[in-house]
């Protein structure tokens, strides 16, 4: 192992064996399982080697630390926040590459070339099938309807999904708006915030609420768990959207460090990633919307029908990160 990859250690680093001519080191914020078959294909086309290591926390902390001395090229992250957290600190680097360009829509790249996104989701409604008539939840504006007063489970205000779509409420509503929609939200809930997304489904299928908010991809994670299943079956997908606008999207992207040691071989894994065959592997695995235009959803995924998205920019989404959860806060949603 060289002296870049002896950086890696103290992490769940997976190296390809035996070690190939060209290489990528990658920080991932997602799962290891859930990126391995990408990066499968792509050292099976090229022949690059991708090496792993999953930081879940603290990566800004840490490419900071390493600074032209990290081993890291690429980082891989879930949500706008995140991305926008890592270019904030200064350790990324623009990239400007046409296949990307021409691949990614606008919305969910950056204008300046520092973060791209990879697959999108939603964040919508959990509905109880049996408690939930359809049409009962149409937008986001309807959580602070007195009618669910003791009906909603959600995860910490503070997670960075829920940050992200108080922000995009922000955007469309004005401070005032959003700090009063907080409050009627929070009035709402059946039980203090805590656990994940999965867990709030596991609520409305024990009774304790109705509804809860929800990113897409957890349906199909917990349909393929023989003991969540249940959970799953028991509730509708809602995709409510903003008053004059669409449902709130969200994504999973990729950025390259400053420090980049194997700059050339890192874009070839950044458009790899942009490619057919990386976006139908998101697809058909991770339970996700594809962002290059023309790729299918998955059967399950696309069973869950149509909806409008929010055309919102996720770059404006990020800059009021800092407003929306100074409101969360203010209104103490987690008390």
């Amino acid at each position: 192992m060289n002296m870049r990859l002896a950086l890696l250690t103290g992490t769940c680093l997976s190296l390809a064996a035996p070690a190939l001519a060209e290489e990528v080191n990658v920080y991932s914020h997602r799962q290891p399982e859930l990126v391995q078959p990408l990066f499968d294909a792509f050292t099976k086309q090229t022949g690059i080697a991708v090496n792993v290591a999953f930081v879940d926390k603290g990566m800004v902390e840490r490419l900071s630390a390493e600074g032209a001395r990290s081993p890291a090229d690429l980082v891989m992250t879930v949500d706008i926040a995140r991305l926008a957290q890592v270019v904030d600190a200064g350790v990324t680097q623009a990239v400007d590459d046409a296949t990307l360009n021409a691949a990614i829509p606008a919305e969910f790249r950056d204008p300046s070339g520092h973060w791209f996104g990879l697959t999108s989701r939603a964040r919508i409604v959990y509905a109880s099938k049996d408690r939930v008539a359809p049409g009962d939840v149409t937008t986001y504006e309807d959580l602070a309807d007195p009618k669910w007063k003791g009906r909603i489970c959600t995860r910490s205000g503070t997670s960075d999904y829920n940050v992200a779509l108080t922000a995009a409420y922000l955007a469309h509503h004005g401070a005032e708006a959003t700090k009063t929609w907080l409050e009627g939200v929070k009035a709402n809930l059946a039980k203090k915030p805590e656990g994940g997304d999965r867990d709030q489904v596991k609520a409305i299928w024990a009774g304790q609420c109705d509804i809860s908010l929800g990113n897409t991809y957890y349906m199909g994670e917990m349909l393929a768990d023989p003991d969540q299943k249940a959970w799953a079956e028991s509730v509708n997908l809602v995709f409510p959207v903003f008053e004059g606008g669409g449902t709130h999207m969200n994504i999973s992207g990729v950025a390259m460090t400053k420090a980049a040691p194997n700059r050339d071989a890192a874009l070839q894994l950044m458009t790899f990633l942009a490619s057919d065959t990386a976006q139908e592997i998101y697809a058909q695995t991770n339970h996700e919307f594809p962002v290059k235009p023309g790729v299918a959803r998955s059967d399950l995924v696309a069973s869950w029908g149509d909806f409008t998205p929010d055309t919102l920019s996720l770059t404006e989404v990020a800059a009021l990160r800092p407003a929306a959860l100074k409101l969360i806060e203010e209104v103490n949603f987690d008390g």
